[in-house]
């Protein structure tokens, strides 16, 4: 656990770094503007994003005596992780996963589809919604608000930078042409902000499977549960909703293909498998 907090430690201090040098050479005025607009943009997402993504997913509240089975194992494991009950929602879809959300644990809630409660037992659906459960106490909602504010500065800086090429050159601080610095900060920055990004994700998932495992002092239930979802989310991909919300879910709900999977938000399943049995 203490490994994946410093890579996201680390990972954020790299897009930090990558955007005050890209702020030095392109001036400070450009960076100030797409930081203010990126704060602004991403953390009124944070602050709604309970409302936006439940209404995205097409969430809908759970009834305690609708969903009472789903009700006794959220408020086990949230007694057992020492945290506040989240609202409950379910999401009428075949595609078995869940996902959480909300700007803080007083703010919180947890969503599983109609899928996911026909295809587990009890104990791997308390492994899940430990799962997500973790994803609230370490507030990974906040963290992905950051590295989305960051990249999304690096992002702004570079369409600048194209523009600026395109309607009279590449000025740096001395006002000179600079085509490498041009083709740095337009191309290649925001890949690399977008892959350090991608990265973070994988790495807050790796976390919470074993804050997960640490809650229920046992990573089997969740191991059986990854396993079956792995192959459900394949057979039935979720066929609405946005792919940009797709780190958020247990699993990536879409079908990924090719270099999609290349850039997925998740972990190889097989790796998020053996780092569990890791830990029995």
């Amino acid at each position: 656990m203490i490994e994946n907090h410093l890579k996201t430690v680390l990972l954020l201090g790299l897009l930090t770094g990558i955007l005050v040098g890209v702020g030095s050479i392109w001036g400070y005025t450009g960076l100030v503007i797409g930081l203010v607009f990126a704060v602004v943009i991403n953390f009124g997402s944070y602050f709604f994003s309970d409302k936006i993504v439940l209404a995205m997913y097409r969430a809908k509240e759970a009834k305690e005596k609708d969903y009472p089975g789903l009700y006794r194992v959220v408020r086990d494991v949230v007694h057992l992780a020492k945290m506040p009950m989240p609202k409950v929602y379910i999401v009428n879809s075949a595609n078995p996963n869940a996902f959480a959300t909300g700007r803080n644990p007083n703010h919180s809630a947890v969503a599983v589809t109609t899928g996911l409660m026909e295809l587990l037992e009890r104990d791997e659906l308390k492994g899940v919604i430990a799962h997500e459960i973790s994803h609230i106490k370490n507030r990974d909602i906040l963290i992905s608000t950051i590295a989305a504010t960051l990249a999304g500065v690096i992002s702004y800086i570079a369409m600048v930078a194209r523009w600026s090429a395109i309607f009279g050159g590449f000025g740096g601080r001395d006002g000179d042409n600079n085509i490498v610095g041009f083709l740095v900060i337009a191309i290649i920055t925001p890949i690399m902000a977008m892959l350090i990004q991608l990265a973070i994700s994988r790495s807050r998932e790796y976390l919470a499977d074993a804050s997960a495992a640490r809650i229920l002092h046992n990573p089997h239930g969740l191991i059986e549960a990854l396993k079956k979802l792995d192959g459900g989310v394949k057979k039935h991909p979720l066929k609405f909703g946005s792919e940009a919300g797709a780190s958020l879910f247990i699993v990536n709900p879409f079908s990924m293909k090719g270099m999609t999977a290349m850039l997925s938000t998740h972990p190889p399943m097989e790796d998020r498998i053996k780092k569990l049995k890791n830990l029995a």
